[in-house]
């Protein structure tokens, strides 16, 4: 579990424990938590039994504590705040009474890693749980009324096992004491434009006997009803508008993005390339001046803020010479990833899809710029390569082979360790952050978020053969990767 704790810490992730008068299960329920992270706040929220006593005893956690019970909203609220003054970007929060397995601790930790900046919900499997019938209502209700307030869909919204991006909560300041408040803490960042993603959990609930409630069905159901009247009064003259901004502003940034590209290409571009390309002689000259087009064209979008709603960094190792060719390799998330690798050097060719080969906006720049389709095969592809090589270009290529859905690093094949192996060149490596959260394999809108790139010190060829064979040459490159890019995004997602 060393991994794990460090991997929390890293994203500054803490766990928040809310308890009221949970003296016979706190003090496991922390014992548990503590072997899967080190950062650990307990808030007792006016407990008049042994809970006070239990903490004190406990080492290595961090305890907000006060007199006067005020129920779990205000005790989350608190817990939320003294986080956030810890330096904290994410609490996951669970139960005092035993409840919540901390086990699935793990499991939030790799649902906030594909889904950083989301708000994560733990669904309860209660199919083989004994409930009451008010429990079960409470539940539907609850539901029910979330989605006409928000629009979106969930089947739990009344588990507290959740993780919380503590930088996104609107609202809360103006959120309630009790218990509701969960659904609150739910809805304003729903609003907001906060992902929620839902993951199974298990949970225990001891017999209806032993179980300790504070839920009192009167005033609780009242309470619940007018906060859900309010909700939806406000879901009206708040929460829709900005739903309906948020919606616009994406597509508008998206259109922009699109007609700016569409202009330039069909207007401008592609002219001046029909008129390079078919008068006269194609010279080395000519294809030097497509590449300054391709390279001035990618500098434009990424460092001029062509992409709106994007913040691009870079940073590159000191010992890198972009004059000097390399077999590039990169991790592959989106279709914006060649625009990032090309702000370097316009001497870099890369191995296409057929579609980018064919393409009836750019294909012609690209063909007469000698990007090449991998479709052709790389033995075939080889003597051209290596006439380029010579040339003074670099081959860039993803090992990937695809764009990763999740943004996680794939596996990768052999082929651009075998080129390097064919044309005596060491490899140079970059890595991207944020290409595949701006714009989402399967989605045709641009998100709003940081771009970043690194490229590293050139792998010399002795050190990929020690490796072993190419097989193990590409698994071992891998493992660096992910590394690498669990570092960048650590540091960005924190």
């Amino acid at each position: 579990m060393d991994d794990v704790r460090k991997t929390l810490r890293d994203r500054h992730i803490c766990v928040v424990i809310p308890t009221y008068n949970n003296g016979g299960t706190i003090a496991r329920v922390v014992a548990d938590t503590q072997q899967y992270c080190n950062d650990v706040i307990v808030v007792d929220d006016g407990s008049t039994d042994t809970t006070s006593k239990e903490l004190a005893s406990i080492s290595g956690i961090t305890v907000v504590h006060y007199a006067k019970n005020r129920g779990k909203g205000y005790a989350l609220k608190q817990g939320f705040r003294k986080a956030l003054s810890l330096g904290f970007s994410y609490a996951i929060t669970l139960d005092g009474d035993g409840q919540h397995y901390p086990c699935h601790i793990v499991d939030f930790l790799h649902a906030n890693q594909a889904h950083p900046g989301a708000l994560i919900i733990g669904n309860r499997n209660l199919s083989e749980v004994e409930r009451s019938k008010g429990s079960s209502f409470a539940n539907k209700f609850s539901n029910f009324w979330f989605f006409v307030q928000t629009g979106k869909r969930l089947s739990d919204t009344q588990s507290g096992y959740r993780l919380y991006p503590l930088k996104k909560l609107h609202g809360l300041s103006l959120l309630t004491n009790k218990y509701e408040a969960e659904l609150e803490l739910l809805v304003f960042p729903s609003w907001h434009g906060v992902e929620l993603v839902s993951i199974p959990i298990e949970v225990y609930y001891p017999p209806q006997e032993e179980r300790v409630s504070h839920f009192r069905p009167g005033k609780d159901f009242t309470r619940i009803s007018v906060l859900n009247t309010v909700l939806c009064v406000l879901a009206l003259v708040y929460g829709l508008p900005l739903r309906l901004f948020r919606f616009l502003a994406k597509w508008g940034r998206t259109i922009y993005a699109m007609l700016v590209f569409v202009i330039l290409m069909l207007f401008i571009i592609t002219p001046y390339v029909w008129v390079i390309t078919k008068v006269g002689k194609m010279t080395e000259k000519k294809r030097k001046k497509l590449h300054g087009i391709i390279y001035n064209i990618a500098r434009f979008f990424m460092l001029h803020h062509g992409i709106p709603g994007t913040h691009f960094t870079n940073h590159v190792a000191e010992d890198v010479n972009f004059e000097q060719p390399h077999v590039i390799i990169c991790n592959h998330q989106s279709h914006l990833d060649l625009l990032c690798q090309l702000i370097f050097t316009p001497n870099i060719i890369f191995l296409t899809n057929d579609w980018v080969w064919k393409n009836p906006f750019y294909g012609l720049l690209i063909r007469n710029a000698e990007y090449y389709p991998v479709a052709d095969g790389i033995d075939s592809l080889l003597p051209k390569l290596r006439s380029l090589t010579e040339r003074g270009y670099s081959i860039a290529l993803y090992p990937e082979g695809t764009r990763s859905k999740d943004c996680r690093i794939g596996r990768f094949h052999k082929g651009a360790f075998y080129i390097a192996e064919q044309l005596g060149l060491d490899i140079l490596p970059m890595c991207l952050y944020g290409t595949g959260r701006v714009l989402r394999k399967g989605t045709h809108h641009l998100n709003k978020g940081p771009i970043h790139i690194e490229v590293d010190s050139p792998i010399l060829r002795d050190t990929l053969q020690k490796q072993g064979d190419l097989k193990q040459q590409a698994s071992w490159m891998r493992k660096k990767y992910r590394t690498w890019f669990e570092k960048m995004s650590n540091r960005f997602e924190c």
